[in-house]
């Protein structure tokens, strides 16, 4: 086998090895990269729905008080504001999505679904838990969901929710007395569930994953046709030419004499083979006489 092929073989084996190596290591990076925009995304969400949820409490119910004296008004209640926002934001993003989900919720739309319950649960179990993150299949794709619990810490919220008796008539009419009673301080009641799709950002993340995979090709290629260059020129062009001189000087043909064109190390074999070849013509001469 020629020393180039020997020489082009073994690199092109390192070099499939350090191109599955970096790739691995690159597409590793580049996911976790889109999972943290992900995450951001969607934090981002839940923190406008939370800033919302305190304008509808602090600036927006005290100026409804009035009006809630003759007939429930949704828009006075921060999760309804907040829900009513990121709805209309959701019909330019369908795919992204914010829930007050609720075991026990005044308005049915709020109930938890199965998915939601199980996060609800994990909250129930561990009470020190303020935040999980994870992901689920939609029917648009892999999506990454962002809940916080959601539990009662002001005693003023207990007076639409403690009993209907003790509830406002007008809530009453509204929602009827079945739902959204019995809550307790402190106890976790649901969980606000922000929803992002992950499949734009991971879409990104693979794009960039192959721009990656071909400039490492092009570098490797770039390197492999220098190393082949410089290879073919350095040593197996200066070996051949020893070689075929060899050849001749041992079938006792007419050859001309080793020329010395470098003081690298075939300089110096090109050296030895022409005192070699003095020594082997000076030897026959003895031998004739």
């Amino acid at each position: 086998m020629k020393l180039l092929l020997k020489f082009n073989l073994i690199f092109l084996l390192v070099f499939l090895i350090g191109l599955a190596g970096a790739s691995l290591v690159a597409r590793g990076l580049l996911q976790q990269v889109a999972v943290e925009e992900v995450t951001d995304r969607a934090r981002l969400l839940l923190e406008k729905a939370n800033a919302v949820s305190s304008y509808t409490a602090d600036q927006i119910r005290p100026l409804l008080e009035s009006e809630m004296q003759h007939a429930f008004l949704p828009q006075s209640v921060p999760a309804y504001s907040a829900h009513e926002v990121l709805a209309s934001m959701q019909k330019a993003y369908p795919d992204y999505s914010f829930k007050s989900a609720m075991l026990n919720p005044t308005n049915p739309r709020d109930r938890a679904v199965a998915w939601e319950e199980d996060v609800v649960a994990r909250f129930s179990a561990r009470p020190e838990l303020k935040e999980v993150v994870g992901q689920r299949d939609t029917p648009a794709g892999a999506a990454l969901y962002i809940a916080r619990p959601i539990r009662i810490s002001n005693p003023v919220c207990l007076t639409c929710h403690s009993t209907p008796d003790a509830a406002p008539p007008t809530l009453v009419a509204r929602y009827g007395p079945s739902n959204g009673f019995g809550w307790k301080m402190n106890e976790t009641l649901g969980a606000q569930v922000v929803s992002v799709p992950m499949a734009v950002p991971m879409q990104r993340a693979d794009q960039a994953l192959w721009v990656v995979v071909g400039v490492l090709s092009a570098v490797f290629l770039l390197i492999g046709a220098t190393l082949n260059f410089m290879l073919w020129r350095l040593v197996i062009r200066p070996v051949s030419r020893l070689s075929a001189i060899a050849d001749k000087v041992s079938l006792g043909e007419e050859a001309p004499e080793f020329e010395v064109r470098s003081q690298d190390e075939i300089g110096t074999l090109t050296e030895s083979f022409g005192r070699m070849r003095k020594s082997l013509a000076h030897a026959m001469k003895m031998l004739d006489a």
